[in-house]
């Protein structure tokens, strides 16, 4: 059984961290609207959706990806390069700790989820402003005796490695190359995103299902000929805290182990 953890939008969302944008204006209740959309979107390929409380001390709680990485075998609970996202932990690892064992990024390491690109037994980590050479190592020895090969991979120009690259399945990914080394990921299929269209490598593929942001079309209409059953969701004002659709939650097989 597929289920999914998300976390609401915090009335202080406008505070959230950025690193590559300007900080604009968010309209925290059009979030809210949006948020509940992407739910509802979530709800057609997987039950449960379980939401998360936040408070006005967790600007970017929305994007819970950021705090932990579910295998199958366990459930890694990161440490956030931004200090400030720190307390959103505690409320992540409780809900996650009724479906797989813990094991945690510790000082000096930091791991922001968003870094993390799992493709079948294939985990590539980005090495970013928000994860560490340190936290990519302390990745590579927890996940080593469960068969698993951990990958750095190269992220410039934007925020994560999954602003950069998605998986839209075991062997497709979309991919903006100038983000990233696509070198690191020649034994894949890449589906390019349109070049008018920079930020549109974030999609979540879940359940023969692309949740994908209706900012892009472009990028849309390649997917779509590609055979990918997309559906467009409106992410504009967490596009403005450098989010997008992959961050918004985490999905997973709560039958197991």
């Amino acid at each position: 059984m597929m289920m999914a953890i998300t976390r609401d939008v915090s009335p202080a969302l406008e505070h959230c961290e950025l690193t590559h944008l300007p900080r604009t204006t968010i309209d925290v209740d059009r979030a809210r609207l949006q948020h509940a959309a992407y739910e509802q979107c979530l709800i057609e390929v997987v039950s449960p959706v379980e939401r998360l409380v936040a408070d006005d001390t967790m600007p970017d709680s929305v994007f819970v990806e950021d705090i932990a990485v579910v295998f199958d075998e366990l459930a890694l609970i990161a440490r956030p390069g931004a200090e400030s996202r720190r307390v959103e932990t505690p409320g992540v690892a409780d809900a996650l700790a009724r479906y797989r064992t813990l094991r945690y990024i510790e000082s000096p390491g930091c791991v922001d989820g968003g870094d993390v690109l799992v493709v079948g037994e294939h985990v590539f980590v980005g090495q970013s402003t928000r994860t560490n050479a340190a936290g990519i190592e302390q990745m590579r020895h927890i996940l080593d005796p469960y068969g698993y090969t951990v990958e750095e991979a190269e992220v410039t120009g934007c925020l994560h490695l999954k602003s950069a690259v998605t998986a839209l399945s075991d062997d497709v990914l979309l991919m903006n190359r100038e983000w990233t080394d696509a070198d690191r990921f020649a034994r894949f299929t890449i589906v390019d995103v349109d070049p008018a269209e920079p930020l549109a490598a974030n999609a979540l593929a879940i359940g023969g299902l692309v949740i994908f942001p209706a900012a892009f079309p472009r990028t849309e209409r390649r997917l779509a000929a590609e055979g990918f059953r997309v559906r467009t969701v409106d992410v504009s004002e967490f596009a403005k805290a450098e989010g997008g659709v992959t961050c918004c939650s985490l999905v997973f097989d709560a039958t197991v182990p």
